[in-house]
């Protein structure tokens, strides 16, 4: 059963340590809940989501609440039925906003679309000892959370592919070197606008 590979893929992320310059969420049982509940969410809903790779869990984001391309702050702002549907679910102690979520959950919100979204590299890397930082992820990370992105297309069969900036985009083709990965730009500093125009050519929609 689809509910079963999840379990076991979110307990493998679950056994990772924590090191000076990788944190990870999911030594935190309410986070591994959080990302179970969403993954359960999304198998439940007809359909094949589109897989949106990122890049990383970020420290006011993915890090607070266990699941990709979000904050506790999305969860309050807007009313996608999908996050209404997970929201009572979950549990997040602390209320962040984080710019990429926003921006990305301001679009889906808009166009009523559900993507499943993931990251090169599932966990929070920071520089040596700062937590509340972000850094981009190494090769030799996304090479490790390229297992896991291949795992995850496997459970969800995903048939549409993007990935959001260059590290989503290289994980997305190391995982997935025989399916087209279509790239947009990531929307972080001043590629709102781009992220928009790239997603609207990809789902045909329009501004």
């Amino acid at each position: 059963m689809i509910m079963d590979q999840i379990d076991e893929f979110v307990l493998k992320l679950s056994k990772r340590r924590n090191t000076s310059t990788v944190s990870n969420p999911y030594l935190d049982a309410d986070l591994v809940r959080n990302l179970t509940v969403y993954l359960n969410a999304l198998n439940q809903r007809p359909g094949t989501p589109i897989l949106l790779v990122g890049e990383a869990l970020g420290f006011k984001g993915g890090k607070l609440t266990g699941i990709p391309f979000s904050s506790g702050q999305i969860f309050e702002r807007f009313e996608h039925p999908f996050l209404q549907h997970i929201r009572d679910k979950i549990t997040i102690k602390n209320i962040e906003s984080e710019n990429t979520a926003t921006i990305v959950w301001e679009y889906l919100s808009a166009k009523q679309i559900t993507p499943l979204c993931w990251n090169a590299f599932p966990f929070h890397p920071h520089p040596e000892g700062q937590k509340n930082k972000n850094r981009a992820p190494t090769a030799k990370e996304i090479t490790l959370g390229v297992r896991y992105l291949k795992t995850l297309q496997s459970i969800f069969q995903n048939e549409i592919i993007i990935g959001v900036g260059n590290k989503g985009s290289q994980a997305a083709r190391k995982a997935f070197p025989d399916k087209e990965v279509i790239t947009v730009r990531h929307p972080s500093y001043g590629g709102k606008a781009e992220f928009i125009q790239g997603l609207n050519q990809v789902l045909g929609t329009k501004t």
